[in-house]
């Protein structure tokens, strides 16, 4: 075994006596109910017998999509098998403007398309008895118990909360409007972030579905243009993914500064509860400089 990454999950990659690689992943305590793994490894399931280009599920000898592993001392923790896909990530979020434009725009066109088949079959997907995941809704995102905390308690915050408790009240009148119709809102994998996106041999590939729930779908597509603010490739990699996105599913762009706020507001609330990480402390006043300004100009 040998560590991948170490965020929110603990992801190992191991290999059997034929040489084969697989994923490893052990999940963080308390994230995701029982029922709510299941749930994602079973949309996944569905997804790679679909030919959506996803890792596909490993089960457990019983057949079991994950087990559950006790150790005297410890939290009981999720465990689950993975397929590997071999590529290398589209770019990182630390080294965000290391590829070159015309690269990326390529890469994104096909992220685009690939989303929209993502959000196509979704729409006709017939759920599973008990599938349960949680939403990226108005109370998901914005509401008085997000799902990733409370970001308006950060303290980092302070003078700021008027602003963005303003912008939160015209983004919930504007949700209400949007609506939550098959064509705008399904389910979503909601980290479309260039590390989750792998490449090989001209062919585009998605994993990491830990944060994979109900969302408008433009959410996503927010998600996978965040990092790229304030590049000077923006503007061309944004056009490349709603240009393939629109080649397989009908979009309009319009909303796209409505859910780049609210993109920016989740990851509020991820380093809130996570401040004692060098990680949240180091990503927070990025995060609060861009959350504001994209506020200011969505209040506009």
């Amino acid at each position: 075994m040998t560590l991948v990454k170490y965020r929110e999950n603990a992801v190992y990659t191991v290999c059997n006596d034929a040489g084969q690689r697989f994923a490893l992943r052990v999940h963080r305590p308390g994230y995701h109910s029982d029922a709510e793994l299941r749930s994602e490894l079973q949309w996944m399931s569905a997804l790679a017998e679909n030919g959506i280009p996803v890792p596909g599920i490993i089960p457990a000898r019983d057949g079991s999509l994950f087990v559950k592993v006790e150790l005297p001392g410890a939290p009981v923790m999720q465990v689950d098998m993975l397929e590997w896909l071999s590529g290398r990530p589209v770019g990182s979020i630390e080294d965000i403007a290391s590829c070159a434009t015309e690269d990326l725009c390529g890469y994104y066109v096909k992220a685009g398309a690939l989303a929209a088949r993502l959000h196509n079959f979704s729409e006709t997907w017939q759920m599973p008895d008990g599938f349960a995941r949680h939403a990226w809704d108005t109370q998901g995102l914005i509401g008085q118990g997000p799902f990733w905390g409370r970001f308006r308690e950060l303290p980092a915050l302070i003078g700021h909360r008027d602003l963005i408790d303003t912008a939160c009240r015209k983004a919930e009148a504007e949700l209400a409007v949007i609506g939550r119709s098959m064509k705008v809102y399904g389910l979503v994998h909601a980290d479309f972030v260039p590390e989750n996106l792998l490449h090989a041999d001209g062919a585009l590939m998605l994993i990491d579905f830990d944060d994979a729930g109900f969302g408008w779908h433009m959410f996503e597509l927010a998600t996978a243009l965040y990092f790229y603010l304030d590049t000077p490739g923006y503007d061309a990699v944004s056009s490349a993914l709603v240009a393939g996105y629109r080649s397989a599913h009908p979009l309009t762009d319009a909303q796209l500064p409505l859910f780049l706020l609210l993109r920016s507001i989740t990851y509020l609330s991820w380093v809130h509860t996570r401040r004692e990480t060098q990680t949240a402390q180091e990503l927070t006043p990025m995060f609060v400089e861009r959350t504001v300004d994209l506020a200011r100009r969505y209040l506009m």
